[in-house]
């Protein structure tokens, strides 16, 4: 029995939904293997201990997928927003570029593991060591990744308060608002949990905007 083809707009249809979904489980994906390993790994401390050092010692492979799974989910879910979003307008030029900007550093910070320290992994000494060609590169990864995430959060609440929606305008200003805060504090109390809680209201954001986006999508066809 003979099938017709699948038509190229729907064909495009579905990889754009698909692109779209890969955004979804990216963030809350994420937070959760990092709060596991944190529960589970012998002699890390997740106050005193940045969560990179996961991707250290005999088990830092799965921070290590962590990094780079993720990266490439988020990725993929900037293409899928570049495809949906108006061309021409300020959400598909710089807020998609930003959103893959934060995909890339999580694929970098993947990488170039940082450098042991503060007794992690088991035999590191006390204190910080000196710092290595690769955790020098790997300490770019989270200033790109926050500024680029901050800034499509701004772009984005712009992009919803001329649409008029109230409440995603208000989650895209609360989310950075929440990551700067959060991550300030956390050098002075001297418990980097405060970080994590304030990366993961920028993470989540950008997951939630793309099941956003995956929903209109689907509403479309």
């Amino acid at each position: 029995m003979h099938t017709s083809p699948v038509s190229p707009s729907r064909s495009t249809h579905a990889s754009t939904r698909a692109l779209l979904a890969c955004g979804v489980p990216a963030g809350p994906l994420f937070v959760l293997l990092i709060v596991v390993q944190a529960m589970t790994r012998d002699g890390f401390d997740a106050a005193r201990h940045p969560l990179s050092m996961l991707a250290l010692g005999e088990h830092g492979w799965l921070q290590t997928a962590n990094f780079l799974l993720c990266g490439a989910l988020v990725a993929a879910s900037a293409a899928g927003m570049r495809r949906v979003l108006e061309p021409g307008t300020m959400g598909r030029t710089w807020g998609t570029a930003l959103i893959a900007a934060y995909g890339v550093s999580l694929v970098w910070a993947g990488v170039f593991p940082t450098d042991p320290a503060e007794g992690f992994p088991a035999g590191t000494p006390a204190g910080i060591g000196d710092a290595s060609w690769h955790g020098m590169l790997h300490n770019l990864a989270p200033v790109g990744m926050g500024l680029a995430l901050s800034a499509a959060c701004v772009v984005f609440a712009r992009r919803f308060a001329r649409e008029g929606r109230l409440g995603w305008t208000l989650y895209s200003a609360a989310a950075p608002a929440a990551y700067l805060v959060l991550g300030m504090a956390a050098f002075p109390a001297g418990d980097f949990r405060l970080m994590l809680a304030g990366g993961a209201a920028v993470w989540t954001w950008a997951a939630v905007l793309s099941l956003k986006f995956l929903r209109e999508a689907r509403r479309t066809v």
